[in-house]
């Protein structure tokens, strides 16, 4: 059946050349993943210099330790302790708006263009922190007058048993200096989970409640482990429970949590407990000079990625992600 004749329709009115108005919802949809959980779980700091240093010590092993009455004291010197340090990286981001589009009706329940700008840019400037800290290996960089200083990822101060990779690897110098290289890709599985949560507790100790932040695949890897063979369905809402989001372990309740912009091959250990972002400056906005007819505006935050401990994270590297 055809439409009546002489009837006036939405074909006659078309959108954008006839009488009809558009329908454009009030509420603007944000497509883009934001969450940073390595930077929401670990620690806030300041730092008070482009060097941001700091001081760790240990403790001398463990070992028989008996003295007959008044003997003479045999004092041992303790080891010194061991200076460690990043650098301040400075994140930007520009927004530039002009003077007729943050006057017109916009869509999307937008008020004003410019504070819209403004607050998207605050949030794709905490996700390339996360990149800078866990997306990739970078050695620390102090940069001069014409290259920018660079803060060291967290990769780069796991040195030792605190960095395992595949066979053929070669570890990080620590202390964000130079990176390993490679060695021969694996698959994650339990054992290898063990193994290293096994070696944490045995160098650090520590927090029992460890982090356990990894790629979409991996993590998925983890949801198929021996802890998890026996599915259940929740009684109270009839939900199959067919993932961990904590596993139960010999030494540590590891709590696991999806990562979209760490290194994918990589599953870090880590105590959010010994590990900061050292703000030497604020997320801060200031207004630039105006140029034309238009409005710009610059957001700057000058921080970097303390390290508290490093014996207190593990990293298992060199893992497949297909």
């Amino acid at each position: 059946m055809a439409t009546p004749t002489g009837a006036h329709s939405t074909y006659n009115e078309p959108i954008g050349t006839g009488g009809d108005r558009e329908d454009l919802s009030d509420i603007l949809f944000d497509v883009s993943p934001t969450e940073t959980p390595f930077i929401t779980a670990i620690k806030k700091s300041k730092s008070s210099a482009t060097n941001h240093e700091y001081l760790t010590d240990a403790l001398e092993d463990a070992a028989e330790n008996a003295f007959i009455e008044g003997e003479d004291a045999a004092p041992v010197q303790a080891a010194s302790r061991v200076r460690l340090g990043n650098y301040t990286q400075i994140f930007k981001k520009h927004a530039v708006v002009t003077g007729t589009q943050e006057k017109v009706l916009k869509g999307g329940g937008i008020k004003s263009e410019m504070a819209y700008q403004v607050a998207r840019r605050m949030k794709a400037i905490k996700r390339d922190a996360e990149f800078a800290f866990i997306g990739r290996a970078n050695p620390k960089a102090v940069g001069s007058e014409s290259v920018a200083r660079e803060l060291g990822a967290f990769e780069n101060y796991l040195s030792g048993d605190s960095y395992q990779g595949g066979s053929g690897e070669t570890k990080p110098v620590g202390n964000g200096g130079a990176s390993g290289s490679g060695g021969t890709a694996r698959d994650l599985t339990e054992p290898l989970l063990k193994s290293a949560l096994e070696v944490l507790w045995g160098q650090s100790g520590g927090n029992e409640n460890i982090l356990g932040i990894t790629g979409s695949f991996n993590r998925g890897i983890v949801s198929n482990f021996t802890a998890s063979s026996t599915r259940y369905v929740t009684t109270d809402d009839k939900k199959l429970v067919a993932s961990i989001d904590v596993y139960d372990g010999d030494f540590h309740t590891l709590t696991m949590t999806p990562d979209r912009f760490c290194d994918p091959t990589a599953l870090f250990l880590v105590d959010p407990e010994y590990a900061a972002v050292a703000d030497l400056r604020s997320l801060t906005t200031k207004d630039l000079a105006v140029l034309g007819d238009s409005t710009r505006k610059e957001l700057v935050w000058e921080t970097t990625l303390e390290v508290c401990n490093p014996l207190a994270h593990v990293q298992l590297a060199d893992l497949t992600t297909v």
